[in-house]
């Protein structure tokens, strides 16, 4: 299956200067069309912006505020322009170009930093009660709670849920299950100690719950709990 295609035709490292003296042809490529576009001074970058008249835009930019600080552009066409504003966001992090005044915005996008340092913390902690030989007393404490004597399928990959929540479509129904602390699954008002009793609990037969059940790695992007083994 093929991927759909971002950017359809590109110019890259073209003198300024072709948008007056050469016009008609810049026209013919470029035209009306939408896409991202970088101005450069002396081979640095200066300027990231995206429009829907490339040409346009750039010819403006002969005039305004950066007129007479850049000398050369790249141009990068697209299909849509749905994707565009996101994709101008992306270059303005990563490159951080001294002509732009706005630093980039992901309107939808998680930031798991937070969730990044807590687990960086949970390991220490856990390596700290390895060396002092508290890790022992700690999932011995965990099994009384818990009263099965056997520590929950789910329960080293906590840390890596960005939400608790678990869904399983089966039979053009969905179904929904909740991950405690210790990893264990609640569905249906029932612990389970493994996704495959609760998936089983689900179809009411024998089922491989890591390839069943679902978590959302990132925000709407619903994979099956097995990729966390990997």
């Amino acid at each position: 299956m093929k991927s759909n295609q971002l950017v359809i035709q590109y110019l890259e490292n073209i003198l300024g200067e072709v948008l007056e003296k050469y016009g008609k042809i810049v026209k013919d490529f470029v035209g009306r069309r939408h896409g991202i576009y970088a101005l450069y001074r002396k081979d640095k970058l200066y300027y990231v912006g995206l429009a829907s008249n490339l040409r346009s835009r750039l010819k403006h930019h002969l005039k305004d505020r950066h007129a007479g600080i850049w000398d050369r552009f790249s141009v990068y066409l697209t299909l849509e322009d749905k994707n565009l504003k996101e994709l101008e966001s992306l270059a303005l992090r990563i490159t951080k170009p001294k002509g732009n005044k706005q630093k980039g915005k992901f309107v939808r996008a998680e930031n798991f930093k937070r969730k990044f340092r807590r687990a960086i913390k949970r390991l220490h902690e856990y390596e700290i009660n390895e060396i002092t030989g508290d890790n022992k007393s700690r999932k011995e404490t965990a099994r009384k709670k818990s009263g099965t004597g056997r520590q929950a399928a789910l329960a080293p990959y906590v840390s890596k849920f960005r939400t608790r929540k678990l869904r399983f479509w089966f039979k053009d129904k969905l179904y929904r299950a909740h991950i405690h602390k210790d990893g264990s699954i609640s569905y249906n008002g029932k612990v389970y100690n493994s996704p495959s009793s609760a998936a089983d609990a689900v179809t009411k037969g024998s089922t491989d719950g890591w390839h069943a059940w679902k978590y959302e790695r990132a925000p709407g992007d619903w994979v099956v709990i097995d990729n966390l083994r990997k």
